[in-house]
């Protein structure tokens, strides 16, 4: 057996990052509204305790397991919206402990697993990828929160595990978005970290190229394109609310070819 580990290990890092930015709330900021319009801080963190209990249940068959809780709700979005929910009127201590022990089961039993153990997420997806995908689930959240209290957007190398599933869903995105891929397309992408390493997703005689900031490709697939107001050069009050800048994270990406320009405008790395 080939186990889960590095993306497991990769997720427990995200997660204690997540930990640490909840650590550092105060009260009333998890009444404030977030980045995410009409959610609140608190709403992030319900939502993630919510989907990593059924993250948890998925991977045993239990009650809650995604084929059969989501096909309850009319949409996806009232799915989402009744996690949400379940965490009203919970204190920020009770929030921060529900969602602490869904994702210490998750990743419990994440470890028992083979690294191409298929998981029932979705349309299916390996153990490996349904880490990656809850890693990025707590990392786009995070930068909800983030965003909308001008704290520091960090640039670590777990976000290379968001570029590649951003990568690997793209035909996934395009449908959803009822856009038909071009046919004898291949996308490659050239991305750069802050301290000018390079990374390269997908073939090398790829027929379009999508370039730019690592972390830029990362907020276009969780939709989350306003460029931080904490990127090199600008400077944020941590005690105010974050500014949307002019520049968003698709203008700093450079498309070559019709699937790079696709790719820029519906590229989706979440269900």
């Amino acid at each position: 057996m080939i186990p889960v580990c590095d993306a497991l290990a990769d997720l427990a890092d995200e997660q204690r990052e997540f930990a640490k930015l909840l650590g550092a709330l105060g009260d009333a900021d998890w009444q404030r509204s977030s980045a995410a319009d009409g959610w609140t801080v608190a709403d992030q963190v319900a939502h993630l305790a919510d989907t990593e209990e059924v993250a948890a249940d998925t991977l045993t068959d239990g009650p809650r397991a995604f084929a059969k809780t989501v096909p309850r709700y009319a949409t996806a979005e009232d799915f989402t919206a009744a996690g949400c929910r379940r965490g009203d009127g919970l204190t920020p201590g009770d929030l921060t402990a529900w969602w602490d022990r869904a994702a210490a089961r998750t990743r419990r039993l994440l470890a028992g697993r083979a690294a191409t153990d298929r998981v029932a997420w979705g349309f299916g997806m390996t153990a490996e990828t349904f880490a990656a995908a809850r890693l990025m689930e707590h990392w786009a959240h995070g930068l909800d929160i983030r965003d909308a209290l001008g704290l520091p957007v960090d640039e670590t190398p777990r976000l290379r595990r968001i570029a590649v599933l951003g990568h690997s869903t793209l035909s996934y995105a395009l449908a959803l978005a009822r856009v038909s891929r071009p046919q004898g397309r291949s996308l490659r992408l050239e991305l750069t970290e802050r301290d000018g390493t390079g990374h390269v997703v997908g073939p090398a005689d790829a027929t379009d190229v999508l370039r730019g900031p690592l972390l830029a490709w990362c907020r276009v697939v969780t939709r989350r394109s306003r460029a931080s107001p904490t990127a090199p050069g600008a400077t944020t009050d941590p005690g105010t609310p974050a500014v949307p800048t002019a520049s968003t994270a698709e203008s700093r990406m450079t498309a070559e070819g019709e699937l790079a320009q696709l790719a820029l405008l519906h590229a989706r790395a979440y269900l």
